[in-house]
């Protein structure tokens, strides 16, 4: 009994002593750390890797780049479903422990003593929040007792709802999401409040192990764990019976979600991720940057459309180049069909078809991601066999002529259940459009289809814009002093030049000649020997100093006479800039696409500030504005030093697009003030409104005609098709949209002996403009003073006599009103006059 009584006192004291070395072991040990642990504090200002997101100006989701996709969102934004269901999956005592679980812990404890190892750690949320965003995942003491300190530091700091939030927004949870809402975006293709019970229960189960656990990747473990996670929530009365019931019986409906793209303009996305690269070099791509463009969502889908349509129109109309892969020898069984149009991808409507059988003048087909139909005679009788820009072969009279069943081949839905024969463009095509008020890209597409081909025509092909220039040369003409009833001869030229090799004899298009002709009829009906004596009349200097205004690089400008047909090497963007100086009555323009860029917090960095068109306007610097350059961005993590407040940028009109922003009243003295740069004037407003005028006849009465399909009065433009009909184009606008088409090979070549600017380049203007223009009445432009509308005979330009009732109206500067009347060849004893301008 004695023995027994010593050992117990003995046992007793080691016990103690235990006890005391471990407490003075886990002091020493606390001292020894803590002073190296990070400061808890800095998760209230984290930043969580998010990816870039490019908005429209008016929210559509254009494109995001980045590796991680997340979404953070508030914890009063959490469903308490979903609450629920990580509580009883995870910690269902999270809202009342103070940041550890001791049960859990000594669990650990007794597993490392046992096997060496720790095999669970009893993690709660909070600790989990320490190890993801202080910590490593290595296995071992040190990092365990480091994560139970923090866990408590966390804990004093923070409240429960902090905690929570920053938890459910940094787990990763398979197929690239991190974070709750990012999950429920990319498994169901909805946000997190708008997931069921059974929904949010599969998603709280995947923390513990997302490919284990992935209910696309593995959905009958995803079941289970969802199905035991709801079990438990029941258990802990988080749900009733009805609900359990319901919720346990709901099928598995993940699927995979990609980023729900709003608006296609792949081209814009490109041209901003470049831009903004080029400083923030990978940052770019985790900072959590929303960067909003000036895309009109309306006209960006209209140019896209309109693009596609014009490629493919222009050809069918050349002929069909075949099957895009003939039949193989694989037998057409349902796997071999589906396992080929897999391998195949879509580009725009363009969808990849197998041809299953023909019989006479149909076909039956396998359509990707649609599956069996009828392609009727009626929509593919055009395809005649390509022989070449200007040769097609023979009528098919059946379907056999055309393809053969295993053949590849694509189609485009016309409505349900219509389909047509189609095939991918080889002639591309690009389109830009602008607010002339400001520079703002309202459109932009630069080929075809990205996916097929990525070189972006609208800002990278330098092209020759042919007759597209010729109103600028008119333009400075008349800035010379000439009218638009100036007499020029079209007649035959000849140039020698020692740098050719044979002397240059120049030509219109119909090889006729037209004699004296009036400036305004030679710009709309696209007279070459007419340009090009009115260039050499005012100089290659003069007209080169005039073009560079608009922008136009003076170094890709000819300097000689063929700058007169539109020789020069320029970008659709480029050209279509310099018609905004056209379109806006005489200003210089800029273009840009980067209205303004936030952080994931809707903070304000950056904001556009272009130069816009005002006459009477003062500009007043807005000092308390974000930086006009995004490069003053801070590169750190934090991204707070050049923000803004949502208030503060309320009282800016920061939301409104810039391209729409007003000036205001100045309450001082009544004069329009305004913060954006005011456009400085480079064409007198006279010399603008009379080139306007003059182009409004391109498609009243001149190469633009079909543009009359579009019903309106305040439409300008002009075509350009250049030698061997290479590139056709057409740029035209009304005060509030410019816009230039074009169409061309990316190999310059023939588009054909019957291609023009107005046959090829136009409809895709026009069809572009009809969607831009919807519900935008007629916007004429007031004639400046200083202008003067007088008759005159269209023959001489002099003034009409008396009676004429060939007559016609015509502008002209009050300085250059003619002085002498036209001949009446009624009056026999009258003698004409001449005209004092020389028709040269």
């Amino acid at each position: 009994m004695k023995l027994l009584t010593s050992l117990l006192k003995i046992s007793v004291k080691l016990t103690i002593l235990g006890c005391v070395i471990g407490s003075l072991a886990l002091a020493t040990a606390y001292f020894y750390y803590a002073p190296k642990l990070p400061d808890v504090e800095t998760l209230r200002d984290v930043q969580l890797q998010t990816p870039l997101r490019i908005y429209s100006e008016d929210n559509k989701l254009v494109s995001e780049f980045g590796e991680k996709r997340r979404t953070p969102i508030s914890f009063n934004q959490i469903p308490q479903n979903y609450i629920n269901a990580l509580l009883a999956a995870e910690d269902r005592n999270f809202f009342d422990h103070i940041g550890i679980d001791i049960k859990g812990l000594f669990r650990a404890v007794f597993q490392l003593a046992s096997t060496g190892q720790i095999q669970s750690g009893g993690s709660t949320i909070t600790m989990q929040v320490a190890k993801n965003y202080f910590l490593t995942r290595e296995r071992s003491f040190v990092r365990k007792f480091n994560e139970i300190l923090l866990s408590l530091r966390i804990e004093q700091e923070l409240t429960k709802e902090e905690i929570f939030e920053l938890y459910i927004n940094k787990i990763y949870l398979g197929h690239r999401s991190y974070g709750i809402q990012a999950a429920a975006n990319i498994y169901y293709g909805k946000d997190i409040d708008q997931l069921s019970l059974a929904q949010v229960a599969m998603i709280a189960g995947l923390p513990k192990a997302p490919s284990a656990y992935n209910p696309i990747t593995n959905p009958s473990r995803a079941l289970e764990r969802r199905n035991w996670i709801l079990k438990r929530m029941h258990s802990l009365s988080f749900i009733n019976d009805e609900d359990y019931e319901t919720a346990k019986n709901e099928p598995v409906s993940a699927e995979y979600h990609g980023t729900q793209i709003e608006l296609y303009a792949p081209y814009v996305a490109e041209m901003v991720r470049n831009e903004l690269y080029q400083y923030f070099n990978d940052s770019l791509y985790t900072n959590g940057f929303r960067v909003y463009t000036t895309l009109n969502s309306t006209m960006q889908a209209a140019a896209n459309q309109a693009v596609e349509d014009g490629l493919i129109a222009y050809t069918e109309r050349h002929g069909y180049f075949g099957p895009e892969k003939p039949a193989a020898t694989t037998s057409l069984t349902e796997e071999n069909i589906t396992a080929t149009l897999e391998q195949q991808r879509t580009y725009g409507s363009l969808q990849p078809a197998l041809v299953i059988s023909t019989d006479e003048q149909q076909a039956q087909l396998y359509i990707k991601d649609h599956g069996p139909a009828t392609l009727t005679w009626e929509n593919m009788q055009w395809a005649r066999q390509y022989k070449g820009p200007n040769r097609r072969g023979s009528k098919p009279t059946q379907a056999a002529d055309i393809f053969s069943p295993g053949d590849l081949i694509r189609v485009r839905e016309l409505s349900e259940n219509s389909w047509r024969l189609s095939q991918i463009p080889r002639v591309e095509g690009a389109l830009s459009a602008l607010s002339p008020q400001n520079g703002a890209i309202r459109a932009l597409v630069g080929g075809f289809n990205f996916n097929h081909n990525k070189f972006n025509r609208a800002t990278q092909a330098k092209r020759q814009p042919g007759s597209n220039l010729k109103p600028f040369i008119y333009a400075s003409a008349l800035e010379q002093g000439y009218t638009p009833a100036t007499l020029i001869n079209d007649a035959p030229v000849v140039f020698h030049d020692n740098n050719l090799e044979s002397n240059w004899r120049p030509q219109n298009y119909s090889k006729k000649f037209y004699g004296p002709t009036r400036l305004r009829e030679a710009l709309y009906k696209s007279r070459n020997l007419v340009s090009i004596r009115i260039l050499r009349s005012i100089g290659i200097d003069t007209a080169t100093e005039f073009l560079t205004r608009f922008g136009f690089d003076k170094d890709r400008l000819p300097h000689n006479l063929s700058l007169s047909l539109g020789s020069a090497d320029m970008t659709p963007l480029e050209l279509v800039t310099g018609y905004a100086g056209l379109a806006n009555q005489g200003f210089k323009v800029s273009p840009y696409f980067i209205a303004r860029i936030e952080d994931s917090d809707g903070n304000i960095l950056y904001q556009a500030q272009p130069v816009t068109v005002c006459p009477e306007c003062t500009y007043i610097a807005d000092k308390s504005a974000p930086p006009r350059d995004f490069k003053q961005i801070p590169l750190q993590t934090e991204i707070t030093g050049n923000a803004i407040t949502p208030t503060q940028a309320e009282t800016q009109n920061s939301t409104q697009p810039a391209s729409e922003q007003l000036p205001t009243e100045s309450p001082q003295t009544g004069q329009q003030v305004t913060t954006f740069p005011v456009a400085e004037r480079i064409m007198q407003p006279q010399t603008a409104y009379m080139i306007y005028n003059i182009m409004q006849d391109v498609i009243a009465r001149g190469t633009g005609r079909r543009a009359l399909v579009l019903q309106r009065s305040d439409l300008a433009g002009k075509t350009g098709t250049t030698n061997d009909q290479k590139d056709a184009w057409f740029s035209g606008f009304n005060k509030d949209i410019v816009a230039t088409a074009w169409i061309g090979f990316d190999q310059p070549s023939t588009l054909g002996r019957s291609e023009f600017g107005g046959t090829a380049a136009l409809p895709v203007w026009i069809e572009f403009m009809e969607a831009a223009l919807t519900n935008s009445p007629d916007q004429p432009i007031a004639q400046p003073d200083g202008l003067v509308s007088i008759r005159i005979d269209p023959k001489t330009g002099l003034l009409a006599y008396p009676g004429q009732e060939d007559a016609i109206f015509e502008i002209f500067p009050e300085a250059s009103i003619p002085t002498e009347a036209a001949h009446n060849p009624a009056l026999t004893n009258t003698t004409g006059t001449t005209q004092t301008e020389e028709i040269f």
